[in-house]
C-alpha cells in the first residue's frame, strides 16, 4: 500500500546511458542472442534474460533527486548506475513467466564487494509506476541505499514494469517468488558487470513492500539476511487493516482505492464474487474491474470511484468484509501471518502514528507476533506524519542502520 505519487514526474537525468550500454554490451547481448538460435535455454527461476541501462547519476545528481523527493541525503556517498533486469520467474499458478526489476550499483571501486539490499515497493496501479520504469517515487529508496554503498534489487513484482499480465495486488506468495528471483538475477547481473556481491542481504520495503520484506526474510534463498527494516507495512490485514477501513483510522480516499484494488485483484485468485454487482454498488460495478488493468493511473481510478468504502460496497459485501467467510477469508488468511515466526537477525519496524493509510497498529501487531516467538522488534514511530512521509523519514535512518 502506498500514498499516491504526485504528478509522476520524469525527473532523473540519463547522462552516460550510452557509455553504460557499451560497458554492458556483452552482458545484454548474450541472453538475447541465445533466444534467436535453436539452442535450448533452461527455464530456471532467476535466469537473467536482459539488462537495460536506465540511469547514470553522479553523487550530486543523486542528492538533488532525493532532495526533490524530500528524502534526507546525509548517507549519500556515491553516484549510482541503474538497470532494468528482465528475468525468469513463476506466476501465481506456478507456471513459468518473466518479470522485471530495478538493479542499482554504487559507483565504488570494482574491487569492493557489495552487500545487497532488497527494496520492495508499495502499492502501484499503473505498470509504468514500477521502479524499473518510473523515474520518481519508486526510485528514491533504491537510489538512497545504493548511494550509501550497497547494491540494490528492487523488483517490480508480477504484472508491473515490463512483465506480462496484470498485477496480483497483495498476493504475498507471488511477490515473494518474484523478489527471490530478482535476487538471483541481481547476483548474475553484478557478476557479469564485474562486481562481486558478498552474499549479505538487507531487507527493507515500504507499505505493500513492507509486508513483502517480512515474508521474504523468512525465505531469502542462498543469501545471508543481516537485518530487516520494513516501513509501514499492512502486516495485519484481518486484525488491523480491514477493521481500520470501517472505524475511521484509514482515510476515505485511500480506503476506497485499496479496497477496490484488493478485491478486484484477489477475485482473480480466490472466489470472492461471481459478478462485480455482488460486491460493488451501481454504477461502480460496471467499471471497477477495468480500472485495474495496469493501464490506469491513480487519478483515473479515483476520478471514477466514490468518496467512501460505504458508497463503494453493497451492504452485504460490506458485512462480509467485517466478518469474512469463504473466498474472502481464504484471501485474507493467505496474506496474514508474515510476522508469525522467529527471525534470527535484528528487526526494526518503522511506522508512523499519523499514518491514515496503514495505521501503526499493523506494526504493533507485527511486533507482538514476533515477541510471541521471543524476538524483540522495536516499533520505530516516525511521528504524526503521513504514510508517504513515513517512508521519507525512515529511509535515511535505515540506510545508516544497514551501514552499521
Amino acid at each position: 500500500m502506498d500514498t499516491f505519487a504526485s504528478g509522476h514526474s520524469r525527473s532523473v537525468r540519463r547522462g552516460g546511458a550510452a557509455l553504460v550500454a557499451l560497458l554492458l554490451a556483452g552482458l545484454v547481448a548474450a541472453p538475447v542472442a541465445q533466444a534467436g538460435t535453436h539452442h535450448v535455454v533452461r527455464a530456471d527461476r532467476g535466469d537473467l534474460l536482459k539488462v537495460t541501462p536506465v540511469a547514470d547519476l553522479s553523487r550530486a545528481e543523486v542528492v538533488a533527486f532525493l532532495a526533490k523527493g524530500k528524502v534526507g541525503t546525509g548517507t549519500v556517498r556515491y553516484g549510482v548506475t541503474a538497470y532494468r533486469l528482465t528475468y525468469r520467474t513463476v506466476g501465481t499458478d506456478g507456471a513459468p513467466t518473466t518479470a522485471t526489476g530495478l538493479f542499482v550499483l554504487p559507483k565504488t571501486s570494482s574491487s569492493l564487494a557489495l552487500g545487497l539490499v532488497s527494496d520492495t515497493h508499495g502499492t502501484m496501479v499503473h505498470r509504468d509506476y514500477a521502479p524499473s520504469v518510473g523515474e520518481d517515487f519508486g526510485r528514491l529508496s533504491p537510489y538512497l541505499h545504493a548511494a550509501a554503498g550497497k547494491a540494490v534489487a528492487a523488483p517490480d513484482y508480477l504484472g508491473l514494469g515490463k512483465g506480462p499480465g496484470v498485477h496480483p495486488y497483495m498476493d504475498t506468495r507471488s511477490a515473494v517468488t518474484a523478489s527471490q528471483d530478482m535476487l538471483r538475477a541481481s547476483r548474475a547481473a553484478a557478476g557479469r558487470a564485474g562486481r562481486v556481491l558478498t552474499g549479505d542481504l538487507y531487507l527493507t520495503g515500504f507499505s505493500q513492500g513492507g509486508q513483502v520484506a517480512m515474508a521474504l526474510a523468512r525465505e531469502p534463498g542462498a543469501f545471508r539476511v543481516r537485518a530487516v527494516a520494513p516501513v509501514s507495512g499492512p502486516y495485519e490485514l484481518s486484525r488491523e487493516e480491514i477493521p481500520a477501513l470501517f472505524d475511521g483510522r484509514v482515510n476515505d480516499t485511500s480506503g476506497v482505492f485499496y479496497t477496490a484494488y484488493f478485491l478486484v485483484a484477489q477475485n482473480r485468485l480466490h472466489p470472492l464474487y461471481k459478478n462485480p454487482a455482488e460486491a460493488f454498488r451501481a454504477p461502480y460495478a460496471d467499471r471497477v474491474e477495468r480500472l485495474f488493468d495496469g493501464r490506469h493511473g491513480e487519478e483515473d481510478v479515483l476520478g471514477v470511484l466514490p468518496g467512501s468504502v460505504k458508497e463503494l460496497l453493497t451492504p452485504g459485501f460490506s458485512e462480509r468484509m467485517r466478518h469474512p467467510t469463504g473466498g474472502l477469508k481464504e484471501a485474507l488468511e493467505a496474506n496474514d501471518g508474515v510476522c508469525d515466526w522467529k527471525p534470527r537477525v535484528p528487526v526494526r519496524l518503522y511506522a508512523a502514528r499519523g499514518d491514515t493509510d496503514v495505521p501503526i497498529g499493523n506494526a504493533r501487531g507485527c511486533a507482538a507476533d514476533l515477541a510471541s516467538h521471543g524476538v524483540r522488534a522495536p516499533v520505530m514511530d516516525q511521528g504524526r506524519v503521513s504514510h508517504r512521509e513515513s517512508a521519507g523519514k525512515a529511509a535515511p535512518k535505515i540506510a545508516r542502520w544497514f551501514a552499521r
